[in-house]
């Protein structure tokens, strides 16, 4: 089996890079609290998006493919069950 690409969230992901790298700055700079606060739920915001697209991605290949085997349905079930839970 192949896994799908997620190359397409790479700008996403270097944009929230470079948030980050601005909410340190804020840190470093003693910037107002709602304003870091502010920064961190944009970052978490962009992150449970990527994740959302990721997810989806997944559902629609790794998942598809385990249907046609009960076993590996049953690991792919418990692996996703698993890791939403963290």
């Amino acid at each position: 089996m192949s896994h799908p690409s997620h190359k397409k969230q790479l700008p996403s992901l270097k944009r929230i890079e470079g948030q980050i790298r601005g909410i340190s700055k804020m840190v470093e700079e003693e910037r107002y609290c709602m304003d870091i606060l502010n920064q961190i739920k944009a970052v978490r915001n962009a992150l449970s998006t990527v994740e959302g697209k990721v997810l989806k991605s997944h559902l629609q290949a790794c998942i598809k493919d385990a249907l046609k085997d009960d076993e590996k349905l049953d690991t792919k079930v418990n692996e996703l069950l698993k890791t939403l839970k963290r």
